[in-house]
């Protein structure tokens, strides 16, 4: 079964489940393929909520699947079909319909490959401790949302389920694997954020940074899995941005700013949300999905 639709019908999917994340579920399609079924369930601190965010995971399916379309000159990517009519027959309910992918199955890089084009989150943290970003000499005096004079490639090593992913250099990146996939990787992820904030800015939204996935199809390194969507991005609004200073952002920061005003230790179980909450966290990935697409969402 599908976590998918808050209170509602929870499809079965007739095939063989891969992996189940705290907001992906991963179907073995057969042929090489993979059936993505983005559900409604929301996480924060590592936690998943016991509520889910109706209509988020096709937001954020919708979200991929438009720069998948704006990018793909750029690189390519994983997607093979989002129509329910070319699924296995398994996984053809039409509950599925919008929140789900069929697409070739890669082989992922062990790492995570982050693009910053500002200066905010743990590479605030570390720069405010070292100077560094990643390892990285920064220049002195940068404030918290600064903009970097380049975007850079701040790789991670993706962490075991529940703990925080570790920010390594480019040179670990190197040994983790090689120097021409290393440097392959960050130059298809530095374009495509390049592309990608390019666009947004038209919308007047700012891509803060963000975190791709990317794999290997038949010796061709492609994207995969999820593409600058507030799960995997930081979005501010263009107009509310001041160097000094933390916009709000686009994503589940109303959830997270609920959690951190109680008196929970951010370990499962997680506290009841109320409906206002949940609604507000909502209402900014809609926002998202509508600034970033030029599309009412539906």
């Amino acid at each position: 079964m599908t976590g998918l639709d808050a209170g509602g019908e929870q499809p079965t999917v007739d095939l063989p489940l891969v992996h189940r994340g705290k907001v992906r579920d991963v179907y073995d399609a057969g042929e090489g393929r993979l059936l993505l079924v983005a559900s409604d369930r929301m996480s924060a601190f590592d936690v998943v909520m016991a509520e889910p965010v109706p209509d988020k995971g096709r937001i954020l399916t919708g979200i991929s699947n438009f720069w998948f379309d704006q990018l793909a000159d750029i690189a390519p990517n994983h997607l093979i079909s989002s129509s329910i009519a070319d699924f296995p027959e398994g996984a053809r309910h039409p509950g599925l319909e919008g929140r789900s992918v069929l697409c070739h199955r890669a082989e992922m890089l062990p790492i995570e490959c982050i693009v910053r084009g500002y200066l905010s989150g743990s590479a605030w943290k570390e720069y405010r401790t070292s100077g560094t970003v990643h390892g990285m000499a920064m220049p002195a005096g940068l404030r918290d949302s600064e903009r970097f004079p380049e975007p850079i490639f701040t790789p991670s090593i993706k962490a075991a389920v529940g703990d925080h992913d570790e920010n390594i250099s480019f040179d670990q990146a190197v040994d983790l694997v090689g120097a021409e996939v290393a440097e392959a990787a960050r130059a298809m992820s530095l374009a495509l954020y390049a592309r990608g904030a390019e666009l947004a800015a038209q919308r007047g939204i700012i891509i803060a940074d963000t975190k791709f996935e990317l794999g290997f199809v038949a010796g061709r390194l492609l994207v995969a899995d999820e593409v600058l969507t507030p799960d995997s991005s930081r979005f501010w609004p263009a107009d509310e941005w001041s160097p000094g200073t933390t916009p709000p952002a686009f994503d589940k920061q109303p959830l997270r700013d609920w959690l951190d005003g109680l008196d929970w230790d951010k370990d499962p179980p997680p506290p009841p949300l109320p409906p206002e909450v949940v609604a507000a966290t909502r209402a900014r990935y809609v926002e998202a999905y509508e600034r970033l697409t030029g599309r009412p969402f539906e």
